[in-house]
């Protein structure tokens, strides 16, 4: 059975899940202001199928974190210029309420208005207008505010990542939608001919023996990515793949380079 149903994250953060139970595995997370459409109900009525809005991708989430929202008001945030959070931590106030919030968090408010009167919020943090496009100087900001933030598999906050989340993220907050998965980028953008032709912001992807894609990071200036490994870091980059300085071992092996910028 199908719904016509649809929901918007209005919690600091909520587990995305590969089935309909909290045992199963996290493939990704809603943040605050994330919208989505409703897929299907769990027999137990306590789980629900969702497709996340902004890259498309499916999973589960508990019952008790769906705050449901019309059809008008979903496509209405659908083609509104909202804000979203740059800083790496920030509180709003939301239905009297004080909600932490995380970097990539997104805002109904525009102009400085708030998007419907039953949703009181108040913000004073500092965001930027969800699709406006920024360069690399921005990017390479953004991306070094997650230096350190630990790895998560599914995460998408600067407290737990994962590589391809983190790359989605960073992206997203510099006006680019990006896909989910490292599989997913991988096909987006333009090809770049190898690491020589590489240039600031490009994307890089690396490979498993079974030439499957299994990493993607963030190319710097001079020869260094900056990727979620273990944490997010900084490290080298050469035509093999990524050389771990402190062992100097290669942890992943290249495979291709994308440009979205």
């Amino acid at each position: 059975m199908t719904f016509t149903e649809f929901g918007i994250c209005r919690l600091s953060i909520v587990p995305v899940r590969a089935s309909a139970s909290e045992k199963t595995e996290m493939i990704s997370q809603l943040l605050f202001g994330d919208h989505y459409s409703v897929i299907q109900y769990s027999e137990d009525q306590n789980w629900l199928q969702i497709k996340i809005f902004f890259d498309g991708y499916i999973g589960w989430i508990n019952g008790k974190q769906h705050k449901v929202i019309t059809e008008e008001h979903f496509d209405q945030i659908n083609l509104s210029e909202y804000k979203i959070c740059t800083d790496v931590t920030a509180t709003v106030l939301y239905n009297k309420r004080y909600i932490p919030i995380l970097l990539g968090s997104i805002l109904p408010i525009h102009t400085q208005e708030l998007f419907q009167l039953e949703e009181r919020l108040a913000f004073n943090g500092e965001s930027k207008a969800l699709f406006q496009k920024r360069d690399y100087d921005y990017l390479k900001m953004t991306a070094k505010k997650y230096l350190d933030a630990p790895y998560l598999w599914g995460g998408k906050s600067p407290f737990g990542i994962d590589c391809s989340g983190f790359v989605q993220q960073v992206f997203k907050i510099c006006g680019y939608k990006l896909l989910r998965d490292a599989s997913q980028q991988v096909t987006q953008g333009k090809e770049v001919a190898g690491i020589g032709a590489s240039r600031p912001g490009d994307l890089a992807f690396f490979e498993n023996a079974d030439h499957k894609i299994v990493h993607v990071g963030i190319i710097m200036e001079n020869n260094y990515i900056i990727h979620a490994s273990g944490k997010v870091r900084l490290d080298w980059l050469d035509e093999i793949g990524i050389l771990i300085e402190e062992s100097r071992l290669y942890s992943h092996y290249f495979h291709s380079i994308r440009r979205i910028l």
